[in-house]
């Protein structure tokens, strides 16, 4: 059962104040690197029920007009044509996407930083693709030493050469399509520019995990080594805040690991180390906002078992490591957890067994209930749990038809007789949208189809590793999958 563990409208206020309060300390320019996803935080709303996956943007929105974005890629990236894995797009196609986004909700996007930069020609022509979008484009070059060898980054050869970026508001959030594109190198890069053009300014950091003031070994910090396990991101105790402060707090072990060297960089460039400590950098509310502790355990604890099989279906399908999984097994125990504690595991297994061991997909309800779906001749098996499980919800006999197959067999003729596929059962969205046809003149489909924003937070399990387009279904409806790390079929190509 889903249970709210975090106040979201105190988050938004006291994180926005927070964030008001540094500006202050800095005579008014703050560079802020912001860490983790912006837009769809869905870690986070899993891990702290009542958290918004939007809420970082509503606070940035209460922050208004002082407010200036500035999105940082990585050249290298560009270059290799990096994916995002939860959206399936590169990371050049994401800052348009971003800045898109922000313009959406009234947010200033004042320019693009392709950072790492050394002539590569994809990514000159990614900047010339945005400067004739009319964006303001900078680059950045890559420094050698960078960051160890302090004299030379913090010197005309090092930030030096990087183009400073002409910014107009108090605040400037710096963000990226994903880790390792350079913000924060982008953000000593100002500060030093700053510096040499006499304005004061600061730097801050906004990671909202792991949470600093709670324990090392919380679940929701284990959930977050969990989420980062390809990184081999470590929790760790904060020894320089330890020694300051004489406090334990968390952070992790790339920050705590390069403190030393950005304290140098800052005392370069500022005359003095403004931080004492990793965690003084920090700006993050979000352990102040957690009003029922219990609740939140228990998210964590099911999202490091829904870590567990993701890492599982990554290697199988080529993408991620043993060693991946390895980490994620020792963090299971850690937080005391199991696959089978994932009720609709059992269930899927269990429902696969008898149907002869073919795919199975398995949906926990609201109240409990489990239901499952097995491919048939007309539908696969994540179509089939939709639509028994809206049946379920709305109180349907499981008898009926929703969708008559004189509607569902035409959609087949259409996918493999024209577009020439080779599966004929119909995807989860194909299904969906057959449902809300069928709805037009269907009493109960029309019922069925009001019952599927019940299923948001619900918890599903499949036997097969699904299609993407299954999954992005069920992650816009709001239901958490997991898959067993197999496919359905013994080919080498999966769609």
């Amino acid at each position: 059962m889903w249970q709210i563990g975090f106040d979201n409208e105190a988050y938004i206020q006291k994180q926005s104040e927070q964030i008001r309060k540094r500006i202050k300390e800095f005579g008014g320019k703050l560079y802020l690197e912001f860490g983790g996803k912006l837009f769809d935080d869905y870690h986070a709303s899993r891990v702290l029920p009542g958290f918004k996956p939007d809420s970082k943007v509503l606070m940035l929105k209460n922050l208004g007009e002082d407010v200036e974005v500035v999105i940082v890629i990585s050249a290298l990236d560009i270059e290799k044509n990096k994916v995002r894995g939860d959206l399936g797009i590169t990371y050049d196609s994401d800052v348009l996407r971003l800045i898109d986004a922000f313009r959406e909700i009234g947010l200033y996007v004042g320019s693009v930083v392709i950072s790492k930069f050394k002539e590569q020609p994809s990514a000159m022509a990614f900047k010339k693709k945005l400067e004739s979008l009319g964006m303001k484009v900078y680059l950045h070059r890559l420094i050698d030493g960078y960051p160890l060898n302090v004299s030379h980054v913090v010197s005309e050869e090092g930030f030096g050469k990087n183009e400073f970026i002409e910014t107009s508001r108090p605040l400037v959030v710096v963000t990226a399509p994903g880790p390792g594109s350079g913000k924060m190198a982008t953000c000593l890069s100002q500060l030093y520019h700053d510096y040499l053009h006499g304005v004061s300014a600061g730097y801050a950091k906004f990671e909202t995990f792991p949470i600093w003031n709670i324990p090392l070994k919380h679940p929701v910090n284990l959930a977050y080594e969990a989420a980062t396990a390809d990184l081999d991101d470590v929790n760790m105790i904060d020894p320089y805040h330890l020694e300051a402060y004489g406090e334990t707090t968390v952070n992790y072990n790339r920050d705590v690991e390069v403190f030393p060297v950005l304290r140098t960089m800052f005392e370069k460039i500022l005359g003095q180390s403004p931080y004492k400590s990793p965690t003084d950098m920090g700006v993050n509310m979000a352990g102040n906002c957690i009003v029922d502790d219990e609740a939140v355990k228990k998210a964590s604890r099911d999202e490091i078992v829904r870590r567990y099989f993701s890492a599982l279906c990554e290697q199988r399908m080529g993408r991620g490591s043993k060693e991946a999984v390895n980490k994620i097994e020792l963090l299971m125990n850690q937080a005391g957890v199991c696959v089978s504690d994932r009720a609709v595991v059992t269930a899927a297994y269990e429902k696969t067994k008898a149907s002869d061991m073919q795919p199975v997909v398995a949906i926990e309800l609201p109240d409990g209930q489990i239901v499952t779906g097995r491919n048939k001749n007309l539908l696969g098996a994540s179509a089939a749990a939709l639509l028994n499980a809206v049946k379920v919800l709305g109180g349907i006999d499981d008898d009926v038809y929703l969708i008559s197959p004189e509607v569902i067999e035409p959609i087949q003729k259409l996918k493999t007789e024209i577009l020439g596929n080779h599966n004929p059962r119909l995807h989860s969205d194909e299904v969906l949208i057959a449902l809300t046809v069928s709805a037009a003149q269907s009493e109960v489909a029309s019922l069925a189809t009001k019952q599927l924003k019940k299923l948001r937070n619900c918890e599903a399990h499949s036997t097969v590793i699904l299609s993407q387009v299954d999954l992005d279904v069920y992650r816009k409806l709001g239901i958490n999958v997991t898959c067993e790390p197999k496919h359905q079929t013994k080919k080498l190509y999966h769609k």
